[in-house]
């Protein structure tokens, strides 16, 4: 067997695979969590070292939450930042993802992040009118600031559910990321959303590098506005009935953050 897995897709859209390999690299240079190292990337394909799998292990998970603290604090030049050099486009899966250079969280998540994919999933038919509304009523708090913190902007992967970390015998491997600046709860949230074997232990380590703010857990919706609305968009009414309960959510938080 190959030591290399080579992607490839000539109807990729133009520099696909290369944002992939500037996401990884940036990630990589942040000395925090094990990424899949890139061997060679051109137009339509990208070599990747192979990854041997293993069975998740609660002392693999502490490790990568602690690594992966680390990779957040590495940080980044700004709220919805490209990764370091890189000039091209960015993705999430296959849809584009917007690059933004803002000085604060809550502004650029709700007009980079989430707004965008609710109009592409009320198009589509994920969400309807009436659920697109509670989105948006979500999102005016989330822009109005009241979730903003001294938190700077964090290296995060940008699309950390469980399918894009490979449990390997020798620890966690972050692959296909939508790496960006953001806030370090995103990624978080993003684990939770579909599920991850030792979440907790994850937390835990994390939380022995860099404690997390206090009410985090209850934030959890907020920050898997994003994949939803993408999901949404997407894959249909389901995950709209689940991003207009989470927007729910998030207006209860705001009011309740406001009293």
């Amino acid at each position: 067997m190959s030591d290399t897995i080579v992607k490839s897709n000539p109807d990729a859209p133009p520099l696909f695979f290369e944002a992939e390999a500037a996401g990884l690299t940036w990630l990589a240079d942040a000395g925090g969590a094990r990424v899949v190292r890139v061997v060679h990337v051109e137009p339509g394909s990208i070599e990747l070292e192979r990854i041997h799998t293993g069975r998740p292990q609660a002392r693999a998970a502490r490790d990568f939450g602690s690594a992966l603290a680390v990779t957040h604090d590495a940080g980044a030049a700004a709220f919805g930042a490209p990764p370091d050099g890189w000039t091209g486009p960015l993705f999430i899966g296959r849809r584009p993802l917007s690059a933004a250079h803002e000085s604060t969280w809550g502004g650029f998540y709700a007009r980079e992040r989430v707004l965008p994919y609710l109009e592409l999933a009320i198009e589509s038919g994920g969400v309807g009118r009436g659920q697109a509304s509670i989105v948006r009523q979500a999102c005016d708090a989330v822009a109005a600031g009241v979730f903003d913190d001294d938190d700077p902007p964090s290296r995060i992967h940008g699309d950390l559910w469980n399918g894009n970390v490979l449990w390997s015998p020798t620890g966690l491997v972050l692959i296909d990321p939508a790496a960006h600046g953001g806030h370090r709860e995103t990624d978080l949230a993003m684990l939770a959303l579909f599920g991850c074997p030792y979440l907790d232990e994850i937390v835990e380590g994390y939380e022995q590098t860099h404690p997390l703010r206090p009410g985090w857990r209850e934030r959890i919706p907020l920050h898997q506005l994003h994949p939803l609305a993408v999901h949404a968009a997407s894959y249909g009414r389901g995950y709209g009935d689940a991003l207009a309960d989470a927007a729910a959510r998030v207006i209860a938080l705001a009011d309740a953050t406001r009293r």
